[in-house]
């Protein structure tokens, strides 16, 4: 009986195939695509459609020195703190356009602030139009931007507790997380340099929260630690340091004061300090340092946090930190703190406010801890 004799095929040469140059090629190419698309789901927010929506810059920004959107860039010299927030730098959202943030557990946004709302910015009578846009001034019948900004406050005789979050306007997700999630009596600091500042302040002030800005200032190792291009200096004259605050002033509207960012070495200088208080002072604006400028005064309206809360980044040791605030605010009447706006920050935060009353404590915003010295 005849067979039909079938070809015999020989396998292919696995170590040959795997040397050729167009199977790396494609290789290579298909890793590069899981790559991106690995990034782009990493960078999204969770549940939630793409928020890279761009919204025009203000007009102060036009007058912006070369260099500054250079000190928001890995590439650029900047603030080492802001390392992992610039890392994910996203731009803000249009107000309006985001949806709300849908974080982890227990990071849900707070219901409607319905009356807690803060009047918008900026109101008549306390603004002025400088050089870069306007600048706050104090109005005709003697108040000031220091007062009509600030978060009212009405005390109940309890021990008050204060927070202040800063480093917020470079990533839209932690931003709109702090705005979101936090109790309004927190209070929010903002970076000077941020994109669609008036944009967050706008959302914030929304959502019943008070604001500052963080003023870059000079440390101690400067120019290793540097905090951008209107860093004021302790070696500037007095009318150097006015036009680079005037700058930081007109980025936005809205603030009831500033913060420093840095400046260990700017705080300590007699001049440096002096030409930046009388100025702060003449615009009617609080000053609230985060320690640094604990014996410094000034005349105007002061407050000095007396403890970081998250100088280590774990949750028990911010845990303990806060509870450490909660002792001052016992001994003393007030305590005020401040963080960073790290997730595990955040976090913590919105869990501890929402319970700290009902330990025998006043939430309160910071300035209502601020006293003219």
């Amino acid at each position: 009986m005849a067979t039909l004799a079938l070809p015999r095929f020989k396998a292919p040469d696995l170590g040959a195939v795997l040397k050729s140059p167009a199977v790396g090629l494609a290789a290579a190419a298909l890793l590069f695509v899981v790559a991106v698309i690995a990034l782009v789901h990493l960078l999204s927010p969770v549940g939630a459609g793409p928020d890279h929506v761009r919204i025009p810059l203000d007009q102060s920004m036009r007058a912006a020195p070369a260099g500054w959107r250079e000190a928001l860039r890995p590439g650029g010299r900047q603030p080492h703190v802001y390392k992992d927030v610039v890392r994910l730098s996203e731009r803000p959202l249009a107000p309006g356009a985001a949806a709300p943030y849908n974080g982890g557990p227990g990071m849900a946004p707070l219901p409607s602030m319905a009356g807690q709302s803060l009047p918008v910015a900026p109101i008549a009578g306390f603004y002025a139009p400088g050089p870069g846009g306007p600048l706050p001034i104090i109005a005709q019948d003697g108040r000031t931007p220091a007062e009509v900004y600030a978060r009212p406050f009405k005390s109940n005789g309890r021990p008050k507790v204060a927070l202040v979050i800063g480093g917020l306007g470079l990533n839209a997700r932690a931003t709109r997380q702090a705005i979101e999630t936090l109790r309004p009596e927190v209070t929010l600091s903002f970076v000077v340099y941020a994109e669609g500042l008036q944009g967050w302040i706008d959302m914030a002030r929304a959502r019943g929260h008070e604001v500052l800005l963080e003023t870059p200032m000079e440390p101690v190792d400067y120019p290793d630690n540097d905090p951008g291009p209107y860093t004021l200096m302790a070696d500037g004259q007095p009318p150097e340091t006015v036009k680079k605050l005037e700058w930081i002033l007109s980025r936005a509207t809205g603030y009831f004061g500033l913060t420093n960012y840095l400046g260990s070495k700017f705080l300590a200088t007699d001049t440096a300090y002096n030409a930046f208080a009388s100025s702060v002072k003449g615009r009617g604006l609080a000053f609230i340092d985060d320690g640094s400028a604990a014996r410094r005064g000034g005349g105007m309206a002061r407050a000095t946090a007396e403890r970081v809360i998250d100088d280590k980044l774990s949750g028990p040791a911010i845990d303990q930190q806060l509870m450490a605030l909660e002792g001052g605010a016992l001994q003393r009447g007030q305590a005020l703190g401040s963080g960073f706006a790290y997730p595990i920050t955040l976090e913590k935060v919105a869990s501890w406010a929402n319970e700290v009353e009902q330990r025998g404590y006043q939430l309160a915003p910071a300035s209502a801890l601020t006293t003219k010295k």
